[in-house]
This record gives C-alpha cells, sequence and structure tokens, in this order.
C-alpha cells in the first residue's frame, strides 16, 4: 500500500513538472521564423507568379493579420479549454497550412495558406509565455521570460538568413517544407512533453470571459500592456526606414542593410541577457524603468545628432545598438508585470498583450514613413514612444499600489 500512494504521488508530481523552456522556446519560435524566413523568397515568388505581382506583397499582410487574430483569439480559448488541447490544433493547423503553401499552384491559395500558417503559428506565440506564467511567477517568471527571448530571439536574425539560402539553392517552396517539419516537431514534442492536466486544465466560458473583459479596464495591465508595446516594438519604425536612412541619407549600399539591422538583433540579445542577470537582484519595476529608460536616452542622441547635422553610418548603429539594448531589458519585464497580475487569464493576459504589440509595432512604423526625411521622423517617432511607455509604467504602477482602483481578478487570485 505505501508503494502504491509513494507511485502516485511520484506520477501527481511528474505532471505537474514545468515543461522545459526549450519546448516553449521552439512553439514560439515558429511563428516568427514564418515571418522572417519567407521575406528574401518575395521576389522569387513574384517571378514564378507572372502577372500576380501586385498580389505578392499579401503573402506577408495575411501572415500579419492572421498573428494579429491569432493573438486576441487563442488567449481566451487556451484560458477556456485549456493549454495543450489548444497547442495541438495550432501546430497542425501551422503544419498542414504550410505543406498547402509548399504545393500552392497560384498566388491566390498561397495568401489563404499564408493566413492560415498565421493562425496556428499564433498559437505558440500566445501560449509559451502563458505557460511560463502558470508555473513560475514574480522574479523567476521575469527571469525564465528573459531567458526565452534570449532563445527566441535567434529566430529573426537567422532566418533571413537561411531563407536566402534555401531560395538561392532549392527554391523558394522548399521553405515551406522546412516549416512544415518545424511544425510536425513542434506538435510531436507538445504531444509527448507538455503535461495534459496541472496548470493546464481549463476554465468555465462565463470565468474566462469575466477575466477577459477585466483586462481591457485594468489600468495596471494596460499601462504595462501599452508601455511595453510601445518600449519594444517602437523599433519597427526603425526597421520600416532603415533602408531609406543608410541609402538615401547617409550613401550606404544596399547590400549592407541586412547586416545593419542584425546589430539590433545583438542589442536586443544583449538587453534580454542583462534582464535575466538583474531578475532577482534588482526589482522587476526598476529594472523596467531603466531599460526603457536607456533607449529614451538614445532615441533623445539620435534626435539631437539628426538636428545637428552630425548623423553618420556609426552614429546611427550606435545608437540604435543602444536603444534595442533598452528595449531588450525592458521587454520581459513589462510581459512578466502584465501577466502576473492576472492569474487566471494568463493566456488571455498573453494574447492581449501581443496584440496590442502588433498594433503599437504598426503605427510606430507608419509615422516613420512620414516627411522626406526619414531619419528625423524615426527619431521623433522613438523618442515620443520611449516618453509614453514611461508614463504608461508611471500609471501602471501606481495603479498596482492602488489595487481598489483596478478589479480584483487583475491583481490577485481569487
Amino acid at each position: 500500500m505505501t508503494d502504491k500512494i509513494a507511485s502516485r504521488r511520484l506520477l501527481k508530481r511528474s505532471t505537474n513538472t514545468p515543461p522545459p523552456l526549450w519546448l516553449l522556446a521552439m512553439i514560439t519560435l515558429g511563428g516568427t521564423l514564418a515571418i522572417h524566413m519567407f521575406v528574401p523568397a518575395l521576389s522569387s515568388v513574384s517571378d514564378e507568379f507572372r502577372g500576380s505581382s501586385g498580389l505578392t506583397p499579401l503573402t506577408l499582410s495575411a501572415y500579419i493579420i492572421g498573428l494579429a487574430f491569432a493573438q486576441i483569439t487563442y488567449g481566451p480559448l487556451a484560458d477556456n479549454f485549456g493549454r495543450r488541447p489548444v497547442l495541438v490544433i495550432g501546430m497542425a493547423l501551422f503544419t498542414l497550412a504550410s505543406i498547402v503553401a509548399f504545393f500552392a499552384p497560384v498566388i491566390e491559395i498561397l495568401i489563404g495558406a499564408r493566413f492560415f500558417e498565421a493562425l496556428g503559428g499564433g498559437a505558440g506565440l500566445v501560449l509559451g509565455r502563458a505557460l511560463v506564467q502558470d508555473n513560475y511567477h514574480g522574479q523567476e517568471a521575469a527571469k525564465k521570460l528573459s531567458l526565452m527571448n534570449l532563445m527566441v530571439m535567434m529566430g529573426p536574425g537567422l532566418s533571413p538568413l537561411i531563407g536566402s539560402a534555401l531560395v538561392t539553392v532549392t527554391g523558394w517552396r522548399s521553405i515551406f517544407l522546412l516549416l512544415s517539419l518545424l511544425g510536425l516537431t513542434n506538435l510531436i514534442l507538445v504531444l509527448k512533453r507538455l503535461p495534459p492536466d496541472g496548470s493546464t486544465n481549463g476554465r468555465s466560458f462565463k470565468e474566462v470571459t469575466h477575466h477577459y473583459l477585466q483586462l481591457w479596464v485594468s489600468r495596471s495591465f494596460l499601462g504595462y500592456a501599452i508601455g511595453g508595446g510601445f518600449a519594444t516594438t517602437a523599433l519597427y519604425a526603425y526597421i520600416g526606414s532603415a533602408p531609406f536612412i543608410f541609402i538615401n541619407q547617409l550613401g550606404s549600399s544596399p547590400s549592407k542593410v541586412g547586416l545593419f539591422l542584425a546589430l539590433n538583433i545583438l542589442g536586443a540579445w544583449l538587453g534580454a541577457l542583462t534582464a535575466s542577470r538583474l531578475a532577482g537582484r534588482t526589482s522587476i519595476r526598476h529594472a523596467l524603468i531603466l531599460g526603457n529608460l536607456i533607449s529614451c536616452v538614445s532615441a533623445l542622441v539620435f534626435l539631437l545628432l539628426i538636428v545637428g547635422n552630425a548623423l553618420s553610418v556609426a552614429a546611427v548603429l550606435s545608437c540604435m545598438l543602444v536603444f534595442s539594448y533598452g528595449a531588450g531589458i525592458a521587454s520581459p519585464m513589462a510581459l512578466s508585470e502584465a501577466m502576473s497580475l492576472a492569474p487566471k487569464a494568463a493566456a488571455s493576459a498573453s494574447g492581449l498583450y501581443g496584440f496590442l504589440q502588433m498594433v503599437i509595432g504598426a503605427l510606430c512604423a507608419s509615422l516613420s514613413g512620414i516627411g522626406a526625411n526619414h531619419a528625423l521622423s524615426t527619431a521623433i517617432v522613438l523618442l515620443a514612444a520611449g516618453v509614453i511607455a514611461q508614463s504608461s509604467f508611471w500609471i501602471a504602477q501606481r495603479g498596482t499600489r492602488q489595487p481598489e482602483d483596478d478589479y480584483e481578478g487583475c491583481q490577485v487570485a481569487d
């Protein structure tokens, strides 16, 4: 009898074991890889589907739209039905859509496949973060999110190189063969390594809806989510303007732009590494404010260099390296604080946070194109975003100190 009790306790303990961090990074990585890996193939796709060059950019737009839709819908679904079943459906959909894209005979089918590919890949983006929050709390959650970011950030840096190599050697369709294999691998790993119970149990539809609606009116959650969006995805303003700044304004070679942009990944990676080191040594809020303040100072220096007509390639790269470093520190800290406010709606919080990030990133990217001086527009957007982020964090922290101003579900578990 004693042996049976011991074995039951051991079994219970094993099912409650947190999923490995590398697995959460893998399922998160799939959704981002499919964006960056496909960009080098756009011209080849246009060449193959002759007469449809005007539709080629929609293969990218469809993915972004699908990803945004996934961010805002998967959270409530996972809180309702559980993490594992939603992840299984998402990974299966990602795999099947990638296979359809591989065989697409016309560009219209490719566009549709890209939308459903994003819809499936978005499950990993939302639930990878939610599973961290399910299993870790406070400083430990911030540290795990920072470490996961370190792994995930390798994707945007390496995927364009991988995509270019595949297009050159085996053709653009091979990109989707690789993505389908990645999706199948993630599906198998989710089935084998993710526990079917424990923290991934679902909640009632009424409870999920209640907590989800409260996220939209929580001053603290929205402060961290909007602040985190402006502190991190404002970088899209620079990414969108970089070719115009380096080529048109500074006379650099087009072949070097990709290398210049890769330095942002290095800065963000170093920032995430710093964030993981700071977790447990200083408060999350102090690290968050520090990271965003570094970005603000960098944006201000960038603006002053432009106004003083002292801009150079080295100056831009230095400023943006420091800016992305600050963003790398702020990103996991803001996400950890936002999700810690909704322990009973972690997936919903993760999805809504990601959705707001995408909206803010798109807004910043579009604003940076205003006017003839792209460098000036970008610097203004980056500095304004940093100030908005700092103000949002202040509002969020003030709201957290006064829980009566927010709903109780976003403060502590019932």
